[in-house]
């Protein structure tokens, strides 16, 4: 036997989503009280609480389908937490971008310094052997294990621990003489 919503009079587990504005405004004025208070411990701030909130309420008008939840509070929870998620996940987007912005304090010098470095940490890279080149990528950028290298390439592990390292060591030396030639430009400034 189904349990029903005591509110709406609704089988529990087959609630429909699809709320007229009566229904929308009685579920709002009854529970959007705790689903803030809900969002509120999720996130800690009470402007981001009243988005999520707001946001929660407008998921389920435009949501199509059936809930699939005990009870109606359950529901709404759900929707609230996909909400801080989704709002999370975004934040977490931009921040990132926010990161590779120029420091503003950052002068010419250095960003001078740092694009020359790039370009001749580049060249080096095209000029290692492609064995070479393809074992340091491998452990650099796709953190794979030297066991995984060594068998892609087919060396043997010791290999390709030695390629990796004698790489790294000529990349090193191919951006030590651009540090040497700034360094020297800003001693005589």
């Amino acid at each position: 036997m189904l349990q029903t919503d005591v509110t709406f009079g609704l089988p529990a587990r087959t609630l429909s989503v699809i709320v007229s504005p009566m229904d929308l405004q009685c579920l709002y004025e009854k529970y959007a009280p705790e689903v803030r208070r809900f969002a509120l411990f999720l996130c800690g701030d009470r402007a981001l609480a009243d988005d999520i909130t707001s946001d929660t309420f407008l998921r389920v008008w435009l949501t199509r389908g059936r809930i699939r939840e005990l009870t109606v509070k359950s529901y709404l929870f759900a929707v609230a937490r996909n909400a801080y998620l989704d709002l999370q996940r975004r934040a977490w987007r931009s921040e990132a971008l926010d990161r590779l912005d120029a420091d503003p304090g950052t002068g010419v010098h250095e960003l001078l310094e740092h694009k020359e470095e790039l370009s001749a940490v580049l060249a080096g890279l095209q000029d290692l052997p492609e064995t070479d080149r393809a074992a340091l990528l491998m452990r650099s950028l796709d953190e794979m294990p030297y066991e995984e290298i060594a068998a892609a390439l087919k060396i043997t592990v010791t290999a390709a621990r030695v390629k990796v390292h004698r790489s790294r060591v000529r990349l090193m030396a191919a951006r030590n003489p651009i540090r040497e030639k700034l360094s020297a430009l800003e001693d005589r400034q």
